[in-house]
Parts: structure tokens; sequence; C-alpha cells
């Protein structure tokens, strides 16, 4: 092929990558479950991430992306971007004998070029529920052939996950929970259906209090007053942090159950909607936060 001498600046970060992909003449990673090598692994996704270190295996990873920010070591490795807006390019540089990366990482047209690459790429099914995690778990360590161990941390989940739901089993009166993602621009963005969000605060014993869509999405005054939230359930560390006061300025938020007491939650967020090995504690502390002493034993 041959390009025009004026488009060659601009297209040679990606000239590389393109070349590599022209000579596969299928995907990689396509069907592939299990790495045959093992040594160079980029994990993209905290929740991929924290697997890889609760399974012993963290000598395995040559990259992160910057939502794998748990435990603390992982913060040495090499960055390669934020799961939704990786680069091919970025990722390809650390070298990886394998990507490991969560599902509804992106953007799409970045993720086919990595599936076609020369390098086996894994997709891992992230569901937000119980058997969800423990299907990561067990996905991740057959792709880094440690079966048994991840069977054994999958085990010890499962207790864990079962005990934190036990402590809600009994609730009645079960909260409705509002999550807000974001106020930019005095606007709510709010979590549906088919979100970490909705999932965990079902896991938590409570209730979403926004019905009728799913993902994201902006709500109006109407629709927030409606809701009736009891309590408003916000991330820290995904964004510019919410606080209190800019909340509950809003008039529609003011005019709830949550805004008329007061009742803000804000969690960490890959803690909270993370779906790995410290989900059980999420939920406990969650459940605890919206039931005080109901959900504290």
């Amino acid at each position: 092929m041959r390009f025009v001498p004026n488009f060659r600046a601009a297209l040679a970060p990606m000239l590389g990558v393109l070349l590599a992909v022209a000579t596969q003449p299928a995907r990689a990673g396509e069907g592939t479950t299990v790495f045959s090598d093992t040594s160079r692994i980029a994990s993209i996704g905290g929740s991929i991430t924290e697997i890889v270190y609760a399974l012993g295996e963290e000598g395995r990873l040559v990259a992160r992306d910057s939502t794998s920010n748990y435990p603390e070591a992982a913060a040495k490795l090499p960055d390669v971007g934020y799961m939704r807006a990786l680069s091919p390019e970025g990722v390809l540089s650390v070298n990886p004998t394998g990507i490991l990366a969560l599902q509804g990482s992106g953007p799409k047209e970045a993720v086919d070029v990595l599936k076609k690459s020369s390098v086996p790429f894994i997709e891992v099914p992230d569901r937000y529920n119980h058997e969800g995690i423990l299907e990561k778990i067990r996905v991740v360590g057959k792709a880094l052939g440690v079966e048994a161990k991840a069977e054994k941390l999958a085990i010890e989940t499962d207790g864990k996950l079962t005990a934190a739901e036990k402590q809600t089993a009994a609730i009645k009166d079960r909260k409705r929970v509002l999550f807000v993602l974001s106020t930019q621009g005095g606007k709510i963005l709010a979590a549906g259906s088919d979100t970490a969000a909705d999932g965990i605060i079902r896991l938590a014993g409570a209730v979403n209090a926004v019905e009728g869509f799913s993902g994201y999405k902006g709500m109006t005054d109407e629709a927030i007053v409606s809701a009736r939230p009891d309590v408003i359930l916000t991330m820290k560390g995904g964004g510019p942090p919410i606080s209190e006061n800019e909340l509950f300025a809003n008039a529609a938020i003011a005019s709830t159950p949550a805004g008329t007491n007061r009742k803000m939650i804000s969690m960490w967020g890959g803690y909270l909607l993370g779906f790995g090995p410290r989900t059980a504690e999420a939920i406990h502390d969650l459940a605890v936060a919206f039931y005080d002493n109901q959900a504290a034993d």
C-alpha cells in the first residue's frame, strides 16, 4: 500500500499496529481461554488485576490500566490508560504475551485492533451478581493456567458472599437508593438496571430507586422526585467528588426523603463497584451504612 506523503506523520503512530494486524489470518484471541505464555500479561480492569494478586500470580503482570489501583503494589506497574479509552499502541508497547481485559473495555475500535493483533486477547465476563464474581475468578485462573488456585479462591469468595447476603435477608423495609454518578452542569446522572451500582445496591439488601432504563442516564427533576430515594449513594475516586452541599442544593434531591434527612453515602469506586474478591466486604459495609445495627452482626 502506498501512502500519500503528507499523511505519513498522522498515520505513523498506528502503522506498526496496523501492519501487525494485516499479517494475521484470524483473530489471535478469538476462542482463546488459556494463554500459551503467561510471562508478561497486561491486565485491563481493576477487578481483573485484583484477582491476579489474590491468586498470588502478580509476578506475571507487565502492565495494568488506570482503574487497577488495588492493591497498592499494582500502582508500580506501567499504566496503559483508562480501560474505556485504550489505545492499541499503548497496550502493545509493553510487549505483552497476553492481554486479559474486562468486558466493557474500549473503545470498540481499539479492542478490535487488539483482538486482531498477534497477542492473545482474553475477555473476562463482567456480571454484577454473586455468580458473576465467581465466574470472573475462574476465567482469570484458567487464562493463567492456575485453575486449582482459582477454584480455591472462588470457594472462599462464595462463602464470604453468602454470609454477607444473609445479613440483609430478613430485612423487610428495604431502603430505596439512588446512585448518582455525576452532578456536572447541575444534571443528575444516575444508575439504572444492568449496572454495577444496581448490582451492589441489590446485594446489600436495598432497592434501586430508578426504574425504566438500563445503564447511566440523566434524570429530570420530576423523575428524581418520583424515585423517592431514602439514600443517595455516590463513589469516590472516579472523577470530581460530589459534595453533600452540592448534592442537597439540588431542589429535586432536597425534596426527597434522602434530601430531608441529608442521607448520603460515599465509598471508593473500585471497592464499591469492582465485583471482585473484596465485594463481600463492600456488601457488609454498605448494608451497615444503609441499615445501621440491623446489618451489623
